[in-house]
């Protein structure tokens, strides 16, 4: 079954000066030439990104656009008009984020998290009302999986993500250990399912995982700079969230067993490798 704003696998039914004729039940859509891979023939099977030319035609390209209808995905605004902003997403006939579904007034330049979904015409279009495209509740998640998460929006009490594409998540300021922006992806793990749906996640493992982690972070940097770093038990918590992403307190109790067990060297200006 075709599905509009996605790569579909396509059959060339016949070629033409103008392109190649995919087929499909909606009947034959085209390829323009300048898209078309050298060495079809009629019966071969291509893959096709199609979407609504400006004139609401199906078409075909075979370009990757950087998100596909069902896509959470961080572009950047190109043009901006009195129907809305439109943003680059790597085809020649840019996405349009109409005002309705903008949360702020969108500038050119900037880089917007969105959703990419088709509107009640089948038209390709962007929201970046991200909670809207959430499912309220998660299903088959439980305290200590293991979730990807997007960063979507950040709120008084941290940040507010998008839990494996799908569902809404919450990370608390303490969570938060470095820079994070809107847009940015890292691994995360359940922290407590409420009852009424929602979650909170960590970064941490906990327990001896934790510490195993911390300890393979604070190793692994240390040899990216030569062995020496000038960071320790009185650095800022900052500092330290900056260099390893983990706070202070994981950090001290991973350089205090580092040390017990002879591998680094805790000195008055730093920490070295032994």
């Amino acid at each position: 079954m075709l599905e509009v704003g996605k790569v579909n696998h396509m059959v060339v039914k016949k070629l033409s000066s103008i392109g190649i004729y995919l087929a499909s039940e909606y009947g034959e859509i085209l390829m323009p030439a300048k898209y078309v891979p050298d060495g079809v023939y009629p019966g071969a099977e291509i893959q096709a990104f199609v979407y609504l030319d400006s004139e609401d035609r199906l078409i075909a390209t075979t370009l990757k656009p950087k998100a596909q209808v069902g896509d959470f995905a961080l572009l950047s605004v190109k043009d901006t008009n009195a129907v809305g902003a439109f943003l680059d997403w790597g085809l020649e006939k840019d996405l349009l984020v109409p005002y309705s579904e903008q949360t702020r007034p969108m500038q050119v330049g900037e880089t917007h998290l969105v959703r990419v979904y088709l509107d009640g015409s089948e038209r390709i279009a962007a929201s970046a009302k991200i909670s809207k495209f959430l499912e309220p509740r998660a299903k088959g998640l439980k305290s200590g999986d293991e979730v990807e998460v997007q960063i979507y929006e950040f709120s008084d009490l941290g940040a507010k993500v998008i839990i494996n594409g799908r569902y809404p998540g919450l990370l608390f300021k303490s969570e938060l250990f470095g820079r994070y922006r809107v847009g940015d992806k890292t691994k995360g793990y359940v922290a407590k399912v409420r009852e009424d749906g929602k979650i909170d996640l960590t970064l941490r493992k906990g327990g001896t995982q934790e510490l195993a982690a911390g300890k393979d972070v604070v190793l692994s940097t240390l040899r990216e700079n030569g062995g020496f770093l000038a960071v320790g038990d009185k650095s800022s918590p900052e500092r330290i969230a900056e260099l390893f992403r983990m706070s202070k307190k994981t950090f001290k109790t991973a350089i205090g067993n580092l040390y017990k067990e002879g591998v680094i060297e805790i000195l008055p200006d730093g920490i070295k490798l032994r």
